[in-house]
């Protein structure tokens, strides 16, 4: 183990460094959360029923999300798979793909203009039905849609790739046994997709369980609050530190305990085309139709609020938009800090994939309780987001900046590039490290026996193989950074804010109009990034 730590030094010393970096952030977190909390030796014994009725509430959102997204993704990948040739199939594939990094904030506006009070659905019932929905959308109901509709899209992508990995000799043999559409789901392909739907349900929950803006605009009343939106109105309208931080550590708790028993946690995303390939099977009339049925309604289901973005923002007033002080400065700071943001996550998943890398190889670092305990150590670092959610992590920064003078917007850029980093870490890794791990395992013994190392081994082994993936991360953790509405939430003012910060609070004043113009400008950002990387970083398999 030593002699090969020696050999590998250059790639395990950099990411084992970083990683300790990280873990001491989550620590520092954690020590300056307890320190400020006037409760810190009761808070686990004796939780007050306010604080019981969000984490139940919490709890019970997140699980009923997971279920509706995971079964539609599932119904969805399904009908994708064996509709190799449904029209604009590929361009629906990347608009689903582009689902996890739509900002939460303009899916949220989107259905208001479909299903609010005001929206395209209800005005066609009153004039049909002479029926309105009246408030329909905001409640349990309005954050159920919401995550649905991010996780869902998010969820049949994953799950399309498992679909279509599964090899055609088994639906060959299913073929030639006589087995029905319900028994070859159930013994051919369930089997095949089960590890991801488990892996996608344990990150979906962990995504609801901390949903922050969707919660806070749908969500209606305190009665509808989660934990994440709690510790805001908390910290921000309340000034109630104490309930903040009780509130702080029960989702922390949680978060790291989902997080550990998650061992098996992967994050399910892929920059591997989709492979539209033939299934020797011929599908009943009735399925294909369902099938067709299927990828109809719900991808009118997710293009519809994008359509209304787009409608309502085309008739905005975009001069008087551009001409605003404060939404330059906003995607100024969107801008500078969604491009700072990508570039740090794309070196950390690097350097973390790097030396990860080595105590999965044999040919590398020699199999030990250390390596696992440092592989271990690797992993969890990159995943600290999901354990960490981004109101806690700016909750703690929020009373380090307390306790050390700086200037206020150092303390907000910093909390906003270290949430936005954590938050694309877990994505990125996912991505990087499989493309990394499969390099090594092919080049290793030729580059050993060549004495090529270092930035020789990169330029000619590494970049080629990895270059495809590297735009993808870039593009992926640039447009979540740039549609996150977490720690902003607590930092944002008059003098610091970012788009997404000031559409919330176009919204909040009723500047409809504005909004819409201003949501259109965020939605073909995003878009714009996202799928021009996707369909030109796309790569076979």
């Amino acid at each position: 183990m030593i002699n090969s730590f020696g050999r590998f030094k250059s790639s395990l010393i950099p990411g084992l460094f970083l990683s300790f970096l990280l873990l001491s952030l989550a620590f520092t977190l954690f020590v300056t959360l307890f320190d400020s909390s006037d409760k810190s030796e009761s808070i686990f014994l004796a939780l007050s029923p306010r604080v019981i009725t969000l984490l139940k509430f919490t709890l019970f959102q997140a699980t009923l999300s997971t279920v509706f997204s995971i079964t539609i993704g599932i119904v969805l990948a399904w009908s994708l798979a064996h509709q190799p040739r449904f029209f604009a199939r590929s361009l629906l594939i990347s608009l689903f793909s582009s689902s996890l990094v739509l900002p939460t904030i303009i899916v949220v506006f989107g259905l208001i203009t479909i299903l609010g009070r005001n929206g395209w659905i209800n005005h066609l019932s009153i004039y049909l039905f002479h029926h309105s929905f009246e408030g329909f959308l905001y409640g349990l109901s309005g954050i159920l849609i919401a995550h649905t509709y991010l996780n869902a899209s998010y969820a049949s992508k994953s799950l399309l790739h498992s679909f279509e990995a599964i090899p055609k000799e088994r639906y060959k043999l299913a073929k030639s046994l006589g087995l029905g559409l319900f028994d070859r789901f159930l013994y051919v392909e369930l089997p095949a997709v089960k590890m991801t739907i488990f892996s996608l349900s344990s990150v979906i929950f962990l995504l609801c369980f901390t949903s922050f803006a969707i919660v806070l605009i749908l969500g209606g009343n305190p009665s509808y609050n989660t934990l994440e939106v709690a510790i805001y109105e908390a910290v921000k309208l309340d000034f109630d530190i104490s309930l903040a931080l009780e509130l702080a550590f029960v989702q922390l708790s949680i978060s790291i305990v989902l997080l550990l028993f998650s061992s098996n946690l992967k994050t399910s995303i892929t920059n591997i085309k989709t492979q539209n390939q033939y299934i020797p099977y011929k599908e009943p009339l009735f399925a294909r139709y369902i099938q067709r049925f299927v990828i109809f309604i719900l991808a009118l289901f997710f293009i519809l609020p994008l359509l209304a973005i787009a409608t309502d923002g085309i008739g905005s007033d975009f001069s008087k938009i551009f001409h605003s002080k404060i939404f330059i400065k906003s995607l100024t700071t969107s801008l500078s800090v969604a491009t700072v943001s990508s570039i740090i996550t794309l070196v950390f998943t690097l350097l973390l994939s790097s030396a990860k890398r080595n105590f999965a190889l044999k040919t590398r670092v020699a199999q030990s309780r250390l390596g696992r305990f440092l592989e271990f150590l690797i992993s969890f670092s990159g995943t600290l987001y999901l354990a960490i959610p981004s109101l806690v992590l700016g909750l703690g920064i929020f009373l380090l900046s307390q306790r050390f003078l700086a200037p206020a917007s150092f303390w907000a850029t910093f909390a906003l590039l270290s949430a936005n980093v954590l938050m694309s870490l877990p994505f990125a890794l996912s991505i990087i490290y499989p493309a990394m791990l499969k390099t090594a395992t092919r080049y290793d013994r030729l580059c050993f026996s060549l004495g090529i190392g270092g930035i020789k081994r990169w330029i000619y082994c590494e970049f080629p193989f990895l270059k495809e993936s590297i735009g993808y991360v870039l593009a992926l953790s640039f447009c979540l950074s740039l549609g996150d509405l977490g720690v902003i939430s607590l930092f944002g003012n008059q003098d610091f804010s970012t788009l997404p910060w000031y559409l919330y609070g176009l919204m909040g004043s009723y500047q409809n109009h504005d909004a819409a113009g201003v949501a259109l400008i965020l939605l073909m950002l995003v878009l714009g990034v996202f799928i021009s990387f996707t369909r030109s970083s796309d790569v076979k398999s």
